[in-house]
């Protein structure tokens, strides 16, 4: 598929490895709509050039009236998620179900929704990304409820693309390492560093123009269908 051609929802798309890849996509010749929680979004998709639509991944209406705002999509990138912290069993008692629940609800069920629903819309084919996790594979202290909801992700892609094989639709993810976003950044420069320092190599943190560099490889390379590729630098999580 040529970049050009591309009609594409990019959900979490106001932030970090979706904004990322909403402006790279855009700048690249794409129709791009920027799917996002927060309103403030739409200024961000202003300036790129994108549209923009106000959605919640985990509520179906309002995701079918994002995609009746976008069109006639080819390509959805899924990139919207959380990230939990907490330990099955911790000093103040186990992890509380909600939150594993909710990490699960926003980062599986809402990418399954968005992907579902994307698939519905895509009469001549397309591709569907979704984002896991390297945490899907080796998941640290305190990441349970991510780690499940990103190793879910992965599972997602073979049967998906099996299921979707005869309308021509593809299905990928990416399991992207430690990367450069907004949130890490939060964290400050001496913890940045810490993490950088179990990257094999580059070593450093991963740039999310990179991120976007891929989804757009997957998009136009036609033989990549039902697998997770990893993005970390041959980084394996102590």
């Amino acid at each position: 598929m040529r970049i050009d051609d591309v009609v594409a929802v990019v959900t979490g798309g106001a932030s970090g490895l979706g904004a990322a890849t909403a402006r790279a996509f855009t700048a690249a010749g794409a129709k791009v709509t920027v799917f996002d929680r927060d309103p403030a979004g739409a200024d961000f998709a202003d300036r790129i050039g994108a549209g923009f639509a106000q959605v919640d991944v985990t509520d179906e209406a309002s995701v079918t009236a994002g995609f009746d705002r976008a069109g006639a999509v080819n390509v959805a990138i899924n990139c919207a998620g959380i990230a939990t912290a907490e330990k099955t069993l911790g000093r103040d008692g186990p992890h509380r179900l909600q939150s594993f629940a909710r990490t699960v609800d926003i980062n599986l069920n809402g990418t399954f929704n968005v992907a579902r629903l994307a698939a519905a819309r895509m009469a001549q084919g397309g591709v569907i990304i979704n984002t896991a996790s390297v945490a899907a594979f080796d998941g640290q202290k305190g990441q349970t409820a991510y780690a499940a909801s990103k190793a879910g992700i992965a599972g997602l892609s073979l049967p998906m693309a099996r299921d979707l094989a005869r309308s021509g639709i593809r299905v990928m993810a990416i399991a992207p390492g430690i990367f450069r976003t907004p949130m890490l950044e939060s964290l400050g420069q001496e913890v940045m560093d810490g993490l950088a320092k179990d990257v094999v190599f580059p070593a450093r943190l991963g740039e999310p123009a990179e991120f976007a560099a891929l989804a757009r490889f997957i998009v136009e390379c036609e033989y990549l269908n039902g697998t997770t590729i990893r993005l970390d630098g041959a980084l394996r999580m102590p």
